[in-house]
C-alpha cells in the first residue's frame, strides 16, 4: 500500500493542462450531496476531463445505481486545516507516538497539504445510491476515519458485510474502468490527474496542479 505521504508521491513532477473547473451541480446525469457544501460551491467543482470520466463511470454502472458525489475540489487552506486538526487529534489520542508516526497515520485519512489531491480539482469523494436516492451500504460512512472505523474504511477491508464488499467492488470497477485511481485507505476517494494518480498509473507528470479558486 502506497500512502500519499510516501516521498515518491511528492517527487512526481507537476504539470497542468489548463482544463477548467466545472460545477457538478449543473450536470443532470450526476447526483451531488450537500453535506459538505460551502457558500461558494467549491466542493462541487471538478476538472473537465475528470467530469468526462465520472460520466463514463456512471454509464457503466448497473441499472438503478447512481454515483453520489460528496466532495470534489477543496481549497488548499481548508486542506491544511483538515490535516493539522487531524494530526492534533491523533497526538491527543496517542501521546506515545512520535511526530513521524503521527504524520504517517494522519496521511491515511487526510492528505498532507503539499500533495493534496482535492486541491487540483481532479479528485472526488463519492459513493453509490439507488434509484430512490438513498446511499447503499458501503461498510462505513464516507469520510469515516481509520481510527473510528477500525480500518473498515480501507477499500479492501474484509471485516465488513458481504453486501458492502460487493457495493465497493461495483463502485471500484466503474471508476477504474474510467481511469480513476483509488486511495486504498479510503474506499470513497478517487483520483484522476493528480500526483497520486500519476505515480499509480505510471504517468511522467500530473495533468492537474493545485488551483486556488477561493
Amino acid at each position: 500500500m502506497i500512502l500519499i505521504s510516501d516521498p515518491r508521491v511528492a517527487a512526481v513532477p507537476l504539470g497542468d493542462n489548463g482544463e477548467p473547473l466545472v460545477d457538478l451541480r449543473t450536470v443532470p446525469e450526476l447526483s451531488v450531496d450537500a453535506r459538505l457544501a460551502d457558500s461558494r460551491g467549491a466542493f462541487a467543482r471538478i476538472r473537465e476531463g475528470a467530469l468526462d470520466r465520472l460520466l463514463a463511470a456512471q454509464r457503466s454502472l448497473p441499472s438503478g445505481l447512481r454515483l453520489l458525489v460528496v466532495e470534489a475540489y477543496r481549497p488548499l487552506r481548508l486542506q491544511r486545516t483538515y490535516f493539522d486538526d487531524y494530526r492534533a487529534e491523533l497526538r491527543s489520542l496517542y501521546p506515545a507516538w512520535d511526530e513521524s508516526r503521527v504524520y504517517l497515520e494522519a496521511s491515511k485519512y487526510v492528505s498532507p497539504p503539499e500533495v493534496a489531491p482535492h486541491s487540483t480539482g481532479g479528485t472526488v469523494d463519492l459513493t453509490l445510491a439507488g434509484s430512490d436516492g438513498l446511499e447503499l451500504d458501503m461498510g462505513t460512512a464516507v469520510n469515516d476515519s481509520p481510527v473510528a472505523s477500525g480500518n473498515a474504511c480501507f477499500t479492501a477491508a474484509a471485516h465488513i458485510p458481504v453486501a458492502a464488499r460487493r457495493n465497493r467492488f461495483v463502485l471500484g470497477s466503474a471508476l477504474r474502468s474510467a481511469g480513476f485511481v483509488n486511495y486504498p485507505t479510503e474506499w470513497w476517494h478517487w483520483s484522476f490527474g493528480d500526483r497520486y494518480w500519476a505515480l499509480a498509473s505510471g504517468a511522467p507528470r500530473t495533468r492537474y496542479g493545485p488551483v486556488d479558486v477561493g
